[in-house]
Protein backbone atom coordinates (compact mmCIF):
# COMPACT_ATOMS: atom_id res chain seq x y z
CA UNK A 1 0.00 0.00 0.00
CA UNK A 2 3.05 2.23 0.22
CA UNK A 3 2.93 2.55 3.84
CA UNK A 4 6.89 3.12 5.22
CA UNK A 5 6.32 4.70 8.81
CA UNK A 6 3.55 3.10 11.37
CA UNK A 7 2.18 5.62 13.78
CA UNK A 8 2.37 1.86 16.27
CA UNK A 9 2.39 0.10 18.23
CA UNK A 10 0.81 1.54 21.10
CA UNK A 11 2.63 -0.47 24.43
CA UNK A 12 1.51 2.14 27.20
CA UNK A 13 1.01 -0.12 29.83
CA UNK A 14 -2.65 -0.30 30.89
CA UNK A 15 -2.38 0.03 34.97
CA UNK A 16 -4.69 2.77 35.41
CA UNK A 17 -8.26 1.08 34.26
CA UNK A 18 -10.13 4.49 33.51
CA UNK A 19 -8.07 6.05 31.05
CA UNK A 20 -9.48 6.77 27.35
CA UNK A 21 -6.87 4.88 25.77
CA UNK A 22 -6.49 1.75 28.06
CA UNK A 23 -8.23 -0.10 24.93
CA UNK A 24 -5.56 0.59 22.21
CA UNK A 25 -2.83 -0.88 24.78
CA UNK A 26 -1.52 -4.73 24.87
CA UNK A 27 -3.03 -4.75 28.96
CA UNK A 28 -1.45 -4.19 31.53
CA UNK A 29 0.94 -7.08 31.83
CA UNK A 30 4.50 -5.24 31.46
CA UNK A 31 6.13 -8.91 30.24
CA UNK A 32 3.02 -9.29 28.17
CA UNK A 33 3.36 -5.76 26.42
CA UNK A 34 7.17 -6.32 26.10
CA UNK A 35 6.20 -9.41 24.42
CA UNK A 36 3.87 -7.91 21.89
CA UNK A 37 5.85 -5.01 21.22
CA UNK A 38 8.91 -6.89 19.86
CA UNK A 39 6.88 -9.06 18.15
CA UNK A 40 5.08 -6.53 16.61
CA UNK A 41 7.86 -4.49 15.70
CA UNK A 42 9.57 -7.17 14.06
CA UNK A 43 7.10 -8.19 11.92
CA UNK A 44 6.86 -4.46 10.76
CA UNK A 45 10.42 -3.69 9.61
CA UNK A 46 11.86 -6.68 8.79
CA UNK A 47 12.72 -7.24 4.93
CA UNK A 48 14.25 -10.46 3.89
CA UNK A 49 15.85 -12.37 0.96
CA UNK A 50 15.27 -10.10 -2.17
CA UNK A 51 13.63 -7.48 -0.42
CA UNK A 52 16.33 -6.91 1.96
CA UNK A 53 18.88 -3.91 1.77
CA UNK A 54 20.64 -4.35 4.57
CA UNK A 55 20.40 -5.20 7.87
CA UNK A 56 17.04 -6.54 7.81
CA UNK A 57 15.92 -2.93 6.66
CA UNK A 58 14.38 -3.69 3.11
CA UNK A 59 11.58 -2.57 0.45
CA UNK A 60 9.01 -4.50 2.65
CA UNK A 61 10.31 -2.81 5.88
CA UNK A 62 7.42 -0.61 7.81
CA UNK A 63 9.40 2.21 10.31
CA UNK A 64 7.64 1.36 13.52
CA UNK A 65 7.36 4.67 15.70
CA UNK A 66 6.58 3.18 19.16
CA UNK A 67 4.63 5.46 21.18
CA UNK A 68 4.19 6.75 24.18
CA UNK A 69 7.50 7.11 26.07
CA UNK A 70 8.05 6.82 28.58
CA UNK A 71 4.11 5.97 29.03
CA UNK A 72 0.86 7.79 28.79
CA UNK A 73 -0.92 4.76 30.64
CA UNK A 74 -0.83 6.22 34.59
CA UNK A 75 -3.19 9.31 33.96
CA UNK A 76 -4.49 11.06 36.91
CA UNK A 77 -8.21 10.01 37.72
CA UNK A 78 -7.91 8.31 34.32
CA UNK A 79 -8.12 11.72 32.31
CA UNK A 80 -6.59 11.45 29.07
CA UNK A 81 -3.42 13.99 27.93
CA UNK A 82 -5.20 15.13 24.58
CA UNK A 83 -7.09 17.21 26.82
CA UNK A 84 -6.10 19.96 29.62
CA UNK A 85 -8.16 18.11 31.74
CA UNK A 86 -5.30 15.00 31.51
CA UNK A 87 -2.06 17.04 31.21
CA UNK A 88 -0.75 14.92 34.53
CA UNK A 89 0.80 11.07 34.14
CA UNK A 90 1.27 10.07 38.26
CA UNK A 91 3.00 7.63 40.11
CA UNK A 92 2.30 7.23 43.33
CA UNK A 93 3.30 3.18 43.19
CA UNK A 94 7.06 5.05 41.89
CA UNK A 95 7.01 2.79 39.03
CA UNK A 96 8.17 4.26 36.18
CA UNK A 97 10.81 1.98 35.62
CA UNK A 98 8.17 -1.11 34.98
CA UNK A 99 6.21 1.66 32.35
CA UNK A 100 9.40 2.01 30.07
CA UNK A 101 10.38 -1.93 30.20
CA UNK A 102 8.19 -2.62 27.08
CA UNK A 103 10.52 -0.27 25.24
CA UNK A 104 13.62 -0.53 26.94
CA UNK A 105 13.57 -4.61 26.60
CA UNK A 106 11.21 -4.96 23.82
CA UNK A 107 11.26 -1.98 21.45
CA UNK A 108 15.01 -1.45 21.80
CA UNK A 109 15.57 -5.17 21.90
CA UNK A 110 14.18 -6.86 18.83
CA UNK A 111 15.25 -10.18 18.15
CA UNK A 112 15.41 -9.42 14.38
CA UNK A 113 18.08 -7.86 12.57
CA UNK A 114 16.54 -4.47 12.57
CA UNK A 115 17.73 -4.52 16.37
CA UNK A 116 15.15 -1.32 17.24
CA UNK A 117 12.19 0.57 16.60
CA UNK A 118 12.77 3.00 13.83
CA UNK A 119 11.12 5.99 15.52
CA UNK A 120 9.50 6.41 19.11
CA UNK A 121 6.78 9.34 20.14
CA UNK A 122 6.63 10.85 23.70
CA UNK A 123 3.15 11.38 25.06
CA UNK A 124 1.24 14.27 25.39
CA UNK A 125 1.44 14.16 29.47
CA UNK A 126 4.08 15.74 31.87
CA UNK A 127 5.41 12.86 33.98
CA UNK A 128 5.21 14.79 37.06
CA UNK A 129 7.75 14.62 39.08
CA UNK A 130 9.54 12.41 37.35
CA UNK A 131 12.47 14.60 36.18
CA UNK A 132 14.84 14.60 39.14
CA UNK A 133 17.84 16.14 37.39
CA UNK A 134 15.98 19.38 36.79
CA UNK A 135 12.72 19.23 38.72
CA UNK A 136 10.79 19.81 35.68
CA UNK A 137 7.50 19.35 35.04
CA UNK A 138 6.95 20.06 31.49
CA UNK A 139 5.31 17.75 28.61
CA UNK A 140 7.46 14.57 27.76
CA UNK A 141 7.94 16.38 24.52
CA UNK A 142 10.18 19.60 26.45
CA UNK A 143 11.67 17.32 28.73
CA UNK A 144 15.30 17.34 28.06
CA UNK A 145 15.81 14.69 30.98
CA UNK A 146 13.17 12.21 29.45
CA UNK A 147 14.41 12.43 25.93
CA UNK A 148 17.77 13.17 25.78
CA UNK A 149 19.00 11.92 29.52
CA UNK A 150 16.82 8.75 29.84
CA UNK A 151 15.84 7.87 26.29
CA UNK A 152 18.97 8.53 24.63
CA UNK A 153 21.79 8.36 27.40
CA UNK A 154 20.48 5.76 30.09
CA UNK A 155 18.81 3.59 26.88
CA UNK A 156 21.21 4.70 24.56
CA UNK A 157 18.55 5.01 21.75
CA UNK A 158 19.78 7.36 18.50
CA UNK A 159 16.50 6.46 16.28
CA UNK A 160 13.97 9.43 15.35
CA UNK A 161 12.04 11.34 18.03
CA UNK A 162 8.67 12.06 16.80
CA UNK A 163 6.40 14.72 18.75
CA UNK A 164 3.18 13.75 19.48
CA UNK A 165 0.51 15.98 17.36
CA UNK A 166 -0.13 19.81 17.68
CA UNK A 167 2.31 19.73 21.24
CA UNK A 168 3.47 23.24 19.95
CA UNK A 169 0.00 24.84 19.55
CA UNK A 170 -2.05 27.26 21.60
CA UNK A 171 -4.26 25.59 24.50
CA UNK A 172 -8.38 25.83 24.11
CA UNK A 173 -10.15 28.45 26.31
CA UNK A 174 -11.31 25.71 28.54
CA UNK A 175 -9.78 22.73 29.88
CA UNK A 176 -11.70 20.64 27.86
CA UNK A 177 -11.42 22.10 24.63
CA UNK A 178 -9.36 20.21 22.05
CA UNK A 179 -6.99 22.37 20.50
CA UNK A 180 -2.80 22.59 20.61
CA UNK A 181 -1.39 20.70 24.02
CA UNK A 182 1.80 22.65 24.79
CA UNK A 183 1.78 21.30 28.46
CA UNK A 184 3.94 22.48 31.05
CA UNK A 185 5.20 25.35 28.80
CA UNK A 186 1.70 27.23 27.85
CA UNK A 187 3.32 30.77 28.70
CA UNK A 188 6.07 30.29 25.66
CA UNK A 189 5.88 31.67 21.96
CA UNK A 190 5.25 28.81 19.06
CA UNK A 191 8.79 29.38 18.10
CA UNK A 192 10.38 29.67 21.81
CA UNK A 193 8.12 25.96 22.32
CA UNK A 194 9.86 24.57 19.22
CA UNK A 195 13.11 25.63 20.09
CA UNK A 196 12.89 23.66 23.93
CA UNK A 197 11.47 20.72 21.81
CA UNK A 198 14.75 20.79 19.78
CA UNK A 199 17.31 21.02 22.47
CA UNK A 200 14.90 18.26 24.65
CA UNK A 201 15.86 16.03 22.08
CA UNK A 202 13.10 15.99 19.28
CA UNK A 203 13.70 15.37 15.73
CA UNK A 204 10.13 15.88 14.30
CA UNK A 205 7.29 17.75 15.11
CA UNK A 206 3.73 15.99 14.70
CA UNK A 207 0.87 17.41 12.98
CA UNK A 208 3.25 20.79 12.11
CA UNK A 209 3.17 21.95 8.44
CA UNK A 210 4.58 25.25 9.02
CA UNK A 211 8.18 25.41 8.78
CA UNK A 212 8.77 29.02 9.77
CA UNK A 213 8.69 28.26 13.87
CA UNK A 214 11.17 25.73 13.21
CA UNK A 215 13.29 28.26 11.21
CA UNK A 216 12.56 30.78 14.15
CA UNK A 217 13.62 28.58 16.73
CA UNK A 218 16.82 27.84 14.73
CA UNK A 219 17.85 31.39 14.79
CA UNK A 220 17.11 31.30 18.94
CA UNK A 221 19.31 28.68 18.98
CA UNK A 222 22.18 30.74 17.08
CA UNK A 223 21.84 33.54 19.74
CA UNK A 224 22.23 31.28 22.33
CA UNK A 225 24.68 28.69 21.16
CA UNK A 226 25.89 29.35 18.16
CA UNK A 227 25.50 28.80 14.16
CA UNK A 228 28.07 25.75 14.20
CA UNK A 229 26.35 24.39 17.19
CA UNK A 230 22.55 24.69 15.47
CA UNK A 231 23.97 23.18 12.25
CA UNK A 232 25.00 20.29 14.18
CA UNK A 233 21.55 19.76 16.03
CA UNK A 234 19.63 19.95 12.79
CA UNK A 235 21.82 17.63 10.79
CA UNK A 236 21.66 15.25 13.36
CA UNK A 237 18.19 14.87 13.09
CA UNK A 238 18.59 15.05 9.92
CA UNK A 239 20.37 12.36 9.53
CA UNK A 240 18.08 10.23 11.76
CA UNK A 241 15.17 11.27 9.43
CA UNK A 242 16.75 10.67 5.74
CA UNK A 243 17.91 7.16 7.74
CA UNK A 244 14.25 5.80 8.16
CA UNK A 245 13.84 7.13 4.37
CA UNK A 246 16.94 5.44 2.94
CA UNK A 247 15.99 2.10 5.06
CA UNK A 248 12.96 1.20 3.38
CA UNK A 249 14.91 2.18 -0.26
CA UNK A 250 12.69 4.98 -0.90
CA UNK A 251 15.45 6.86 -2.75
CA UNK A 252 16.52 3.74 -4.76
CA UNK A 253 12.80 3.26 -5.90
CA UNK A 254 9.90 4.96 -4.40
CA UNK A 255 7.23 2.98 -6.42
CA UNK A 256 4.64 0.30 -6.11
CA UNK A 257 4.71 -2.61 -8.02
CA UNK A 258 0.09 -2.48 -9.05
CA UNK A 259 0.50 -5.68 -9.91
CA UNK A 260 1.56 -7.37 -6.85
CA UNK A 261 -0.62 -4.32 -4.79
CA UNK A 262 -3.29 -6.03 -6.24
CA UNK A 263 -2.32 -9.81 -5.09
CA UNK A 264 -1.74 -8.64 -1.41
CA UNK A 265 -4.27 -6.06 -0.66
CA UNK A 266 -7.58 -8.22 0.32
CA UNK A 267 -5.53 -10.93 -0.09
CA UNK A 268 -8.44 -14.05 1.29
CA UNK A 269 -5.51 -15.80 3.28
CA UNK A 270 -4.50 -12.49 5.11
CA UNK A 271 -8.17 -11.71 5.27
CA UNK A 272 -8.62 -14.83 7.21
CA UNK A 273 -5.88 -14.83 9.61
CA UNK A 274 -7.08 -11.65 10.64
CA UNK A 275 -10.74 -12.65 11.48
CA UNK A 276 -9.10 -15.36 13.13
CA UNK A 277 -7.09 -13.10 15.16
CA UNK A 278 -10.64 -11.41 15.81
CA UNK A 279 -12.11 -14.60 17.11
CA UNK A 280 -9.22 -15.44 19.27
CA UNK A 281 -9.71 -12.21 21.49
CA UNK A 282 -13.21 -12.71 22.23
CA UNK A 283 -13.70 -13.36 25.62
CA UNK A 284 -16.45 -15.58 27.25
CA UNK A 285 -17.10 -15.20 30.73
CA UNK A 286 -19.43 -16.33 31.96
CA UNK A 287 -21.73 -19.58 30.32
CA UNK A 288 -24.79 -20.16 33.45
CA UNK A 289 -26.18 -24.00 32.48
CA UNK A 290 -23.69 -24.01 29.36
CA UNK A 291 -26.59 -21.90 27.42
CA UNK A 292 -23.93 -21.09 24.88
CA UNK A 293 -23.25 -22.20 22.52
CA UNK A 294 -26.43 -21.48 21.05
CA UNK A 295 -27.27 -24.94 19.26
CA UNK A 296 -29.78 -25.37 16.11
CA UNK A 297 -32.02 -22.38 14.77
CA UNK A 298 -33.38 -20.45 17.55
CA UNK A 299 -36.08 -17.59 18.11
CA UNK A 300 -34.17 -14.47 19.70
CA UNK A 301 -35.36 -11.15 20.72
CA UNK A 302 -32.57 -8.07 20.65
CA UNK A 303 -33.96 -4.94 21.86
CA UNK A 304 -33.24 -1.71 20.69
CA UNK A 305 -30.67 0.44 22.82
CA UNK A 306 -31.23 4.12 23.75
CA UNK A 307 -28.22 6.12 23.55
CA UNK A 308 -28.32 9.79 24.81
CA UNK A 309 -26.79 12.60 23.20
CA UNK A 310 -22.79 12.77 24.14
CA UNK A 311 -20.03 14.40 23.44
CA UNK A 312 -17.42 12.99 20.49
CA UNK A 313 -13.58 13.20 20.35
CA UNK A 314 -13.49 16.41 19.24
CA UNK A 315 -16.26 18.02 21.98
CA UNK A 316 -19.48 17.80 19.72
CA UNK A 317 -22.86 16.32 20.62
CA UNK A 318 -24.10 13.36 18.99
CA UNK A 319 -27.51 12.80 18.38
CA UNK A 320 -29.67 10.58 20.80
CA UNK A 321 -30.60 7.45 18.92
CA UNK A 322 -33.06 4.65 19.13
CA UNK A 323 -31.82 1.96 17.35
CA UNK A 324 -30.52 -1.91 16.99
CA UNK A 325 -26.94 -1.53 18.24
CA UNK A 326 -26.16 -4.60 16.01
CA UNK A 327 -26.72 -5.49 11.96
CA UNK A 328 -29.71 -7.39 12.36
CA UNK A 329 -29.65 -8.81 9.06
CA UNK A 330 -26.82 -10.51 9.87
CA UNK A 331 -27.95 -11.62 12.71
CA UNK A 332 -30.81 -13.45 11.13
CA UNK A 333 -28.61 -15.57 9.83
CA UNK A 334 -27.80 -16.95 12.92
CA UNK A 335 -31.41 -17.21 14.15
CA UNK A 336 -35.09 -16.11 13.69
CA UNK A 337 -35.32 -12.35 15.18
CA UNK A 338 -38.52 -11.45 16.94
CA UNK A 339 -39.69 -8.19 18.49
CA UNK A 340 -41.57 -10.50 21.14
CA UNK A 341 -39.85 -11.46 24.12
CA UNK A 342 -42.63 -13.88 24.65
CA UNK A 343 -42.15 -15.36 21.85
CA UNK A 344 -38.62 -15.42 22.29
CA UNK A 345 -36.40 -18.81 23.22
CA UNK A 346 -33.65 -16.44 24.38
CA UNK A 347 -32.77 -12.98 24.83
CA UNK A 348 -29.00 -11.48 23.19
CA UNK A 349 -28.53 -8.15 24.50
CA UNK A 350 -25.80 -6.07 22.94
CA UNK A 351 -24.32 -3.52 25.02
CA UNK A 352 -21.17 -1.37 25.32
CA UNK A 353 -18.84 -0.94 28.56
CA UNK A 354 -20.04 2.50 30.43
CA UNK A 355 -19.03 6.00 28.46
CA UNK A 356 -18.38 8.78 30.75
CA UNK A 357 -20.91 11.64 30.58
CA UNK A 358 -17.97 14.36 30.21
CA UNK A 359 -14.88 12.85 30.62
CA UNK A 360 -13.98 13.66 33.69
CA UNK A 361 -14.56 17.83 33.41
CA UNK A 362 -18.02 19.57 33.65
CA UNK A 363 -18.07 23.36 32.91
CA UNK A 364 -21.25 22.99 34.78
CA UNK A 365 -19.35 21.91 37.69
CA UNK A 366 -16.91 25.12 37.21
CA UNK A 367 -19.91 27.98 36.91
CA UNK A 368 -21.47 26.20 40.40
CA UNK A 369 -17.97 27.59 42.10
CA UNK A 370 -16.41 24.07 42.06
CA UNK A 371 -13.35 22.66 40.48
CA UNK A 372 -14.65 21.34 37.26
CA UNK A 373 -13.31 17.82 38.07
CA UNK A 374 -15.63 14.76 37.66
CA UNK A 375 -15.05 11.44 38.24
CA UNK A 376 -14.56 8.31 35.53
CA UNK A 377 -16.70 5.92 36.70
CA UNK A 378 -16.35 2.16 35.58
CA UNK A 379 -20.01 1.51 36.21
CA UNK A 380 -23.08 2.18 34.43
CA UNK A 381 -25.19 3.43 37.73
CA UNK A 382 -24.95 6.69 39.76
CA UNK A 383 -21.75 6.74 41.31
CA UNK A 384 -20.40 8.88 44.58
CA UNK A 385 -17.11 9.13 44.72
CA UNK A 386 -15.95 8.85 48.16
CA UNK A 387 -13.09 7.05 48.19
CA UNK A 388 -11.16 9.41 46.08
CA UNK A 389 -7.98 11.82 46.68
CA UNK A 390 -8.73 14.35 49.21
CA UNK A 391 -5.69 16.09 47.05
CA UNK A 392 -4.93 15.70 43.49
CA UNK A 393 -0.98 14.48 43.00
CA UNK A 394 -0.84 17.12 40.56
CA UNK A 395 -2.43 20.57 39.41
CA UNK A 396 -1.89 23.83 37.85
CA UNK A 397 -3.24 25.32 34.84
CA UNK A 398 -1.23 28.62 34.51
CA UNK A 399 -3.25 30.35 31.31
CA UNK A 400 -6.75 29.10 31.90
CA UNK A 401 -7.05 29.42 35.99
CA UNK A 402 -4.12 29.44 38.13
CA UNK A 403 -6.32 29.17 41.02
CA UNK A 404 -7.30 25.69 40.59
CA UNK A 405 -4.45 23.53 42.59
CA UNK A 406 -6.55 20.70 43.20
CA UNK A 407 -8.05 18.47 40.88
CA UNK A 408 -9.95 15.80 43.45
CA UNK A 409 -13.38 15.34 42.65
CA UNK A 410 -14.10 13.23 46.02
CA UNK A 411 -17.45 12.91 46.81
CA UNK A 412 -18.48 14.08 43.51
CA UNK A 413 -21.78 12.26 41.79
CA UNK A 414 -21.53 10.90 37.67
CA UNK A 415 -23.97 8.63 35.91
CA UNK A 416 -22.74 6.53 32.45
CA UNK A 417 -23.71 8.47 29.57
CA UNK A 418 -24.62 5.52 28.18
CA UNK A 419 -27.00 3.91 32.00
CA UNK A 420 -29.40 3.10 29.49
CA UNK A 421 -27.24 0.00 28.73
CA UNK A 422 -27.87 -1.52 31.87
CA UNK A 423 -31.95 -0.44 31.94
CA UNK A 424 -31.97 -2.46 29.19
CA UNK A 425 -30.44 -5.80 30.37
CA UNK A 426 -32.61 -5.37 33.18
CA UNK A 427 -35.67 -4.88 31.67
CA UNK A 428 -35.08 -7.45 29.36
CA UNK A 429 -34.12 -9.87 31.86
CA UNK A 430 -37.86 -9.26 33.63
CA UNK A 431 -39.40 -9.72 30.24
CA UNK A 432 -37.70 -12.90 29.38
CA UNK A 433 -38.38 -14.05 32.98
CA UNK A 434 -36.84 -17.35 33.16
CA UNK A 435 -35.88 -17.97 29.64
CA UNK A 436 -31.74 -17.28 29.49
CA UNK A 437 -30.33 -13.61 28.52
CA UNK A 438 -27.05 -13.53 27.53
CA UNK A 439 -25.15 -10.18 27.18
CA UNK A 440 -22.44 -9.34 24.24
CA UNK A 441 -20.37 -6.62 25.94
CA UNK A 442 -18.34 -4.03 23.37
CA UNK A 443 -15.49 -2.88 25.66
CA UNK A 444 -12.70 -0.10 25.26
CA UNK A 445 -11.99 -0.14 29.35
CA UNK A 446 -12.18 -3.02 32.17
CA UNK A 447 -15.73 -2.28 33.98
CA UNK A 448 -17.88 -3.55 36.78
CA UNK A 449 -20.10 -6.17 36.25
CA UNK A 450 -21.73 -6.06 39.65
CA UNK A 451 -24.43 -4.27 37.87
CA UNK A 452 -26.02 -7.03 36.61
CA UNK A 453 -24.13 -10.21 36.68
CA UNK A 454 -25.99 -12.14 38.20
CA UNK A 455 -29.13 -11.16 36.42
CA UNK A 456 -27.96 -12.55 33.01
CA UNK A 457 -26.79 -16.34 31.81
CA UNK A 458 -23.83 -15.60 29.78
CA UNK A 459 -21.87 -12.57 29.35
CA UNK A 460 -19.50 -12.38 26.15
CA UNK A 461 -16.83 -9.93 25.67
CA UNK A 462 -15.05 -8.48 23.03
CA UNK A 463 -12.60 -5.21 22.48
CA UNK A 464 -14.15 -3.96 19.45
CA UNK A 465 -14.18 -6.70 16.80
CA UNK A 466 -16.71 -7.11 14.00
CA UNK A 467 -20.15 -8.37 14.93
CA UNK A 468 -19.84 -11.75 13.22
CA UNK A 469 -16.43 -12.47 14.97
CA UNK A 470 -18.99 -12.25 18.42
CA UNK A 471 -21.93 -14.41 16.56
CA UNK A 472 -19.37 -17.01 15.23
CA UNK A 473 -18.19 -17.34 19.19
CA UNK A 474 -22.14 -17.20 20.26
CA UNK A 475 -23.53 -19.84 17.73
CA UNK A 476 -20.87 -22.18 18.17
CA UNK A 477 -18.52 -21.85 14.72
CA UNK A 478 -15.59 -21.38 16.77
CA UNK A 479 -14.80 -22.36 20.63
CA UNK A 480 -13.76 -19.44 22.59
CA UNK A 481 -10.00 -18.77 23.94
CA UNK A 482 -9.49 -15.08 24.99
CA UNK A 483 -7.86 -14.34 28.09
CA UNK A 484 -8.11 -11.12 29.97
CA UNK A 485 -5.17 -8.87 29.29
CA UNK A 486 -7.10 -6.62 32.11
CA UNK A 487 -8.16 -6.86 35.62
CA UNK A 488 -11.99 -6.45 35.80
CA UNK A 489 -12.74 -4.67 39.29
CA UNK A 490 -15.19 -5.71 42.00
CA UNK A 491 -16.21 -2.12 42.30
CA UNK A 492 -15.47 1.49 41.75
CA UNK A 493 -13.85 1.77 45.86
CA UNK A 494 -11.02 -0.77 44.49
CA UNK A 495 -10.52 1.64 41.33
CA UNK A 496 -10.00 4.92 43.39
CA UNK A 497 -7.74 3.46 45.73
CA UNK A 498 -5.51 1.29 43.39
CA UNK A 499 -2.37 2.99 42.01
CA UNK A 500 -2.28 4.79 38.33
CA UNK A 501 0.92 3.33 37.63
CA UNK A 502 0.97 -0.33 39.39
CA UNK A 503 -0.91 -3.07 37.51
CA UNK A 504 -2.30 -5.82 39.07
CA UNK A 505 -3.35 -4.09 42.17
CA UNK A 506 -7.21 -4.01 42.23
CA UNK A 507 -9.90 -6.72 43.94
CA UNK A 508 -11.60 -8.08 41.17
CA UNK A 509 -14.99 -9.33 40.75
CA UNK A 510 -16.14 -12.28 41.86
CA UNK A 511 -19.00 -14.21 39.89
CA UNK A 512 -21.76 -16.34 40.81
CA UNK A 513 -19.83 -19.52 39.76
CA UNK A 514 -17.20 -18.43 41.93
CA UNK A 515 -14.96 -17.35 39.08
CA UNK A 516 -12.56 -14.66 39.32
CA UNK A 517 -12.35 -11.44 36.21
CA UNK A 518 -8.58 -11.41 36.85
CA UNK A 519 -6.05 -10.82 34.31
CA UNK A 520 -5.62 -14.13 32.00
CA UNK A 521 -9.28 -15.53 32.61
CA UNK A 522 -11.57 -16.85 30.59
CA UNK A 523 -13.80 -19.82 29.70
CA UNK A 524 -14.09 -22.28 26.88
CA UNK A 525 -16.96 -25.13 26.46
CA UNK A 526 -15.51 -26.91 29.19
CA UNK A 527 -14.83 -24.13 31.96
CA UNK A 528 -11.95 -22.24 32.79
CA UNK A 529 -8.77 -21.81 30.88
CA UNK A 530 -5.64 -23.61 32.35
CA UNK A 531 -3.05 -21.40 30.40
CA UNK A 532 0.04 -21.50 32.02
CA UNK A 533 1.46 -18.49 29.75
CA UNK A 534 -0.68 -16.20 31.91
CA UNK A 535 1.97 -17.23 35.24
CA UNK A 536 5.18 -15.67 33.17
CA UNK A 537 2.58 -12.58 32.08
CA UNK A 538 2.20 -11.74 35.77
CA UNK A 539 4.91 -10.61 38.14
CA UNK A 540 3.69 -8.43 40.73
Amino acid sequence: MGITTALSPQIDLGTEPRWYRIGMTFGESPELTTAMARAYIDGFQTSSGKDEIALGWGYKSVNAMVKHWPSGGPEEGGRDGHWAIGKFAVYPGDNLKQHIMPFANGAFQLAGKTSKAAAVMPYYTISFGQDKKNGENVGNGYSKYLLTDLLRGTYGYDGVICSDWLITGDEAPKPDGFAGKPWGVEQLSVAERHYKALMAGVDQFGGNNDKAPVLAAYELGVKEHGQKFMRQRFEASARRLLLNIFRVGLFENPYLDVAESRVIVGNPDYMRAGYEAQVKSVVLLKNDGQQLPIRGRKKVYVPKIYTAAMKDWWGNYTQARLDYPVNIDLLRKYADVTDKPNEANLAIVFVQSPISAEGGYSERDRKNRGNGYLPISLQYGSYTASNARAESIAAGDPLIDPSITNRSYKDKTVTAANVMDLQTILDTKAMMKDKPVLVAVTANKPMVFAEFEKEVSGIVLNFGVSTQAVLDIMFGKYEPSGLLPVQMPANMATVEKQAEDVPFDMEVYVDQAGHAYDFGYGLNWSGVIKDERVREFVKK
